[in-house]
């Protein structure tokens, strides 16, 4: 679209109240957190939607990403007792209980690598008889199997915990496994930053401090990252503003995220007693918001697997410019009830991407371009 056309469509704008931040988003000027209240809080989807798209374009062109990928979970078994978990047990004899082999991964790894994966996203529960050693050892082994493929795994949760199980400081930790063939870390763990709904949701959890914290250690070690945020369920707005300000300002002293994913809270199977999932309307503000206020982070994901199809689809012109990947074993977010499906073919991704306009695009873990099907 152009600038004119821009500034034409979204001079119709029924909410005068966005006026002002709408002058400072083609001025390219930094928004607030009122701003970002009054974004969340406006009734103008198509306007918020436009500006959204607009510093998408501006960034990154008409591309829309999805890596071929595979996500393990080692084990669901965990130290920690987080509500809203659906995927974890702290019972080592739940009969949903389980732990995989380094045979198991190596098998998971080599079916991901055969269909053409570039990247592995290993997350998982703390397992409390797993020593530090268990998983610097799960790296080794797919990096002696598979030496030229990228490893993104363990969130900063567990980074934390393999700090405290070897007595070794953040840095330590992340520096032996990027020896032993670490790549990137991904962003779960991050919930919600507020302390009084971390204290309701997952009051054994690190706090948004130490998240942080590992997170800037990693990227000055040269380990880039992503970073998320579970929104839709006890949260209020404002919870989320400041929580997306907190990684632009993490972002601004060490530009390591790669990446932003909002996490649409999943219902079923948990102890919060909430019933509904986020509503349509919701997961696109929030994508737009974030690709509004995170103007130092370079890509803002639409997770299918959380969010549908349809909604991910639909965020590629409210924000986002990426739709994730193939993923092919998902574990966490369907033990809470997600309806999207375990896992997707490349060519419907494709197909997605297109329909909403834009233009597919096969990355790597640091969306680099592998492959751009048609400009």
């Amino acid at each position: 679209m152009e600038r004119s056309d821009l500034e034409y469509m979204i001079s119709l704008s029924t909410d005068k109240e966005l006026f002002p931040i709408i002058d400072k988003v083609l001025k390219g000027k930094r928004l607030s957190f009122d701003d970002g209240v009054k974004l969340f809080n406006t009734n103008d989807l198509l306007t918020l939607g436009l500006l959204a798209n607009f510093k998408t374009e501006e960034k990154n062109g008409k591309y829309a990403y999805f890596v071929i990928n595979r996500q393990i979970n080692p084990t669901n078994i965990c130290a920690l007792d987080c509500k809203f978990c659906a995927f974890a047990t702290m019972d080592k004899n739940d009969p949903k209980a389980y732990e995989i082999s380094y045979e198991d991964l190596i098998s998971k790894t080599k079916y991901a690598v055969d269909q053409g994966a570039s990247e592995v996203h290993i997350v998982g529960g703390l397992h409390p008889d797993w020593d530090f050693n268990t998983y610097l050892e799960m790296i080794k082994i797919i990096r002696e199997n598979f030496p030229d493929l990228h490893i993104k795994a363990f969130t900063a949760v567990e980074i934390d915990y393999f700090s405290k199980i070897s007595k070794l400081d953040y840095q330590t930790v992340l520096i032996m496994l990027k020896e032993a063939g670490l790549n990137s870390l991904p962003g779960g763990g991050a919930e919600i930053f507020a302390p009084k709904v971390r204290r309701i949701i997952a009051p054994t959890k690190i706090g948004w401090k130490r998240y942080l914290e590992i997170h800037k250690t990693a990227h000055r070690l040269g380990l880039h990252s992503t970073t998320t945020m579970l929104y839709g369920h006890v949260e209020e707005i404002h919870d989320r503003v400041d929580h997306m300000l907190k990684i632009r300002e993490a972002q601004d002293e060490t530009g390591g995220f790669t990446c932003f994913i909002p996490l649409a809270y999943q219902p079923e199977n948990n102890d919060l007693n909430i019933t509904d999932h986020t509503s349509g309307i919701d997961d696109l503000k929030t994508i737009a918001v974030a690709r509004l206020l995170l103007d130092n982070v370079p890509h803002i994901k639409a997770y299918w697997v959380m969010i549908g199809e349809k909604i991910a689809q639909t965020a590629l012109n409210f924000g986002a410019d990426d739709m994730d990947g193939t993923v092919m074993e998902e574990k966490i977010a369907h033990f809470a009830g997600a309806k999207s499906p375990t896992q997707q073919q490349k060519e419907k991704l494709i197909r997605l991407i297109r329909e909403a306009g834009k233009i597919p695009v096969e990355r790597d873990t640091l969306y680099n371009h592998l492959k751009v099907y048609g400009e």
